[in-house]
C-alpha cells in the first residue's frame, strides 16, 4: 500500500509540474503557525480565480432566488452576517489584503449539512446546518471561520492546479452542485471554481489548516473556540457510522477532535482578551 501511495504521489507531482505549479505562502501563520508552502498553479491567477469565484456565486444566488431558496429565514440571516461581521475583520491576521474582497454571504434553503466560502469571500451557509445541529452562534462562527480559512489559504487554487493535472471533467462540477444545493446548473456553463469548491476533495492537510485558523478567527471574534470541538461532536453524533457528504474527506472524528482540544487551548487568550 505505501509503494501504491508513494507511486501515485510521484505521478500526481509529475503532472503538477506538467501544469506549472510554484510554491506559495498564501497567509501569515497566525498564533496557530499554519505554515505549508503550497503549490500553485501557475496557469491560472488568484485574481482569475477569484473573478471567476464572483461570477458563479452570482449565478448561483440568482437560480437560489428563482427557485425560492436565498434568505428566506430572517433570523437565520441575522445571525449569519452578524457573525460573518464579527469575524471577517480578523482575517488581517492572517493576509491584510483579504480585508478588501468584496465579502458576500447568503443563506441557502436546504436540508443538507453544508457551508462554503468561495475564493474572495463568497460565502453561503445552509438553513439545515443550522437546525440540523442546532447551532449556537459560537458553533456558527466555528464552521464560518472553517470555510473562511479555506479562502484564505486559496485550497481551491491548489484542487484546481490538481483538476487540471487529472483533467476533471466539467459535468462532475455541474452533478455535485445539483447534489449539494438543489440547484441545476449547466454543465457549459459550470466553471472551475465551482469544481474546486464542491468536487475535488481537500485533502486532509488543507483540511487540518481550516480548523486551526477557523479557531484562531473565532477567537479573535470573540467566539469562544472550544465552540469548534462541540460543532464536531454534533456532526459525529448525526453522522454515525456514515458521516454526512460534507465530512466524507475530512480527517476523522479523533484526529480532529484533539487537534482541535489543543489549538483551542492555544488561542484561549485572544477569546479572552476580545471578550474583556
Amino acid at each position: 500500500m505505501k509503494q501504491v501511495r508513494l507511486a501515485v504521489s510521484i505521478i500526481l507531482s509529475s503532472a503538477l509540474a506538467a501544469v506549472g505549479c510554484q510554491s506559495e505562502q498564501t497567509t501569515q501563520g497566525g498564533v496557530v503557525g499554519v505554515e505549508r508552502k503550497q503549490q500553485m498553479t501557475s496557469l491560472v491567477s488568484a485574481k482569475e480565480i477569484e473573478q471567476q469565484a464572483a461570477q458563479e456565486y452570482s449565478d448561483l444566488m440568482a437560480q437560489a432566488q428563482k427557485k425560492g431558496l436565498l434568505n428566506q429565514n430572517p433570523q437565520y440571516l441575522q445571525r449569519v452576517r452578524s457573525a460573518a461581521q464579527r469575524l471577517i475583520p480578523h482575517v488581517s491576521a492572517f493576509r491584510p489584503d483579504a480585508l478588501n474582497w468584496r465579502w458576500e454571504t447568503n443563506v441557502l434553503t436546504s436540508k443538507d449539512v453544508n457551508a462554503w466560502c468561495m475564493p474572495g469571500g463568497k460565502i453561503a451557509v445552509y438553513t439545515g446546518l443550522i437546525e440540523r445541529l442546532d447551532l449556537t452562534d459560537a458553533e456558527l462562527a466555528a464552521v464560518m471561520g472553517h470555510e473562511i480559512a479555506h479562502a484564505l489559504r486559496e485550497h481551491a487554487r491548489e484542487r484546481i492546479g490538481r483538476q487540471k493535472a487529472t483533467e476533471t471533467g466539467a459535468l462532475i462540477g455541474a452533478v455535485a452542485l445539483e447534489i449539494f444545493t438543489g440547484i441545476r446548473i449547466d454543465p457549459s456553463v459550470t466553471g472551475a471554481v465551482s469544481q474546486a469548491v464542491f468536487v475535488l476533495p481537500n485533502s486532509r492537510e488543507a483540511e487540518q489548516e481550516a480548523d486551526r485558523i477557523g479557531v484562531e478567527l473565532a477567537a479573535r471574534a470573540g467566539y469562544d473556540p472550544r465552540a469548534a470541538i462541540s460543532l464536531w461532536q454534533k456532526m459525529a453524533k448525526l453522522g454515525g457510522s456514515a458521516p454526512p457528504q460534507w465530512l466524507s474527506t475530512h480527517p476523522s472524528n479523533e484526529t480532529r477532535l484533539k487537534d482541535l482540544e489543543v489549538y483551542a487551548q492555544k488561542v484561549m487568550p485572544l477569546y479572552q482578551g476580545a471578550s474583556r
